[in-house]
């Protein structure tokens, strides 16, 4: 099982993508995860660096690389729910060109974010956030009024969703063809903003709904997963427990007491046993780390995965 790292950590302060790579592999890494801040200008180093088995590339994250004209990190620049049948074509076309360089690079996978609902008047995930915000971690699953706001919250997200939703099952249905033709897995991530798609107890139902099983699955996001738990939406458990057989990989980074993610792995409040006991060999593991981290945090997130990995090899050789 082999451990991969995600470019977000150092995309952004290189300009050639052969030296981006080689830091990379200086910290133990053979795998790299190619992330949504790959402007152009890193591309021809990156292939060099693919091309004379400096690096494997795990999985490629939309848009990669980013579209002409853009210069910094843009996962949700088009969006497949979008109202406009102009922002869905862009999409659409640059999800495409994503799937074809995940295919030049080798990679296995590409990760899709699922859109959004977007509000006129009253936002329902800003008005839960500030609920969150004047409510202690410890008693939102006891504060009344915070489980009413999370309810009321949740009816309207649904009700708002339904023309968005439709619109991101087709669209996800409309790339599945080119994504087979290039031998690339497509995998939906769960998000942290409330008002992205999909719900997270709705995950199992779109991929459902999508099918294609052999093309189309889960994508486990640990840090998202542990902030939407820690606003009392869903948790870890739940959703790796309900999208099981259709789980591609996942993103690895923590959380900490502040509820900022991308930390390092082990430093904050993640059950990381719990994850173990849901990581199988097919799965693809991508650390993904904040840029601000040292050299030496995103070394010893390695360190703990591989010996997080190591014990569950053990675990199974003893059963």
């Amino acid at each position: 099982m082999k451990l991969s790292l995600s470019s977000c950590w150092n995309s952004g302060r290189h300009s050639d993508g052969y030296a981006m790579v080689q830091e990379a592999v200086g910290l133990g890494f053979e795998y790299m995860e190619l992330s949504h801040g790959i402007r152009l200008s890193l591309v021809p180093g990156v292939l060099q660096a693919v091309d004379e088995g400096l690096i494997k590339i795990s999985s490629v994250h939309n848009f990669c690389p980013l579209p002409p004209g853009v210069f910094g990190a843009a996962p949700n620049l088009y969006q497949p729910t979008a109202n406009t049948q102009a922002e869905q074509a862009l999409w659409f076309r640059h999800t495409l060109r994503t799937i074809d360089f995940a295919g030049r690079v080798g990679a296995k996978l590409v990760v899709l974010h699922s859109g959004s609902v977007h509000y006129w008047w009253r936002d329902a995930g800003k008005k839960l956030e500030e609920g969150a915000d004047h409510t202690p971690f410890e008693a939102r699953h006891t504060s009344p009024s915070y489980q009413k706001l999370i309810d009321k919250s949740l009816r309207r997200m649904k009700r708002k969703q339904s023309g968005a939703y439709r619109r991101l099952v087709e669209n996800l249905r409309r790339i599945v063809p080119f994504a087979r033709e290039k031998g690339v897995l497509l995998g939906i991530e769960n998000r942290e903003d409330f008002n992205e798609l999909p719900i997270d107890t709705e995950m199992s139902q779109l991929l459902a709904e999508v099918g294609e099983s052999d093309v189309v699955g889960y994508w486990h996001d640990c840090g998202h997963a542990q902030l939407k738990e820690r606003l009392q939406l869903t948790s870890q458990e739940q959703l790796l427990t309900e999208n099981a057989g259709r789980q591609f990989g996942f993103h690895l980074h923590d959380v900490d007491a502040d509820e900022r993610d991308h930390q390092p792995i082990g430093s904050g409040v993640i059950n990381w046993q719990l994850i173990r006991n849901f990581i199988r060999p097919n799965h693809l593991l991508v650390l993904e780390l904040s840029p601000r981290l040292r050299s030496k945090q995103v070394a010893a997130s390695r360190e703990f995965m591989l010996r997080l990995l190591d014990q569950q090899e053990a675990s199974a050789a003893g059963k």
